[in-house]
């Protein structure tokens, strides 16, 4: 009976901490920069070329 219990405790205990982990406060160490504007030159296709891969 104590080996069931055992096997039960471990398998609770597995989910538990994989559910924690997804609905947890997230340990990123990005840096919040919010959203960049486009500094570059938009690409210009020259005439006469197509896509060719």
């Amino acid at each position: 009976m104590t080996v069931i219990s055992s096997i039960l405790a471990r398998i609770t205990q597995y989910i538990s901490e994989a559910a924690m982990r997804i609905f947890g406060p997230n340990d990123d160490a990005y840096p919040v920069i919010g959203i960049q504007p486009f500094t570059g030159e938009p690409y210009k296709e020259k005439e006469g070329e197509t896509d060719s891969w």
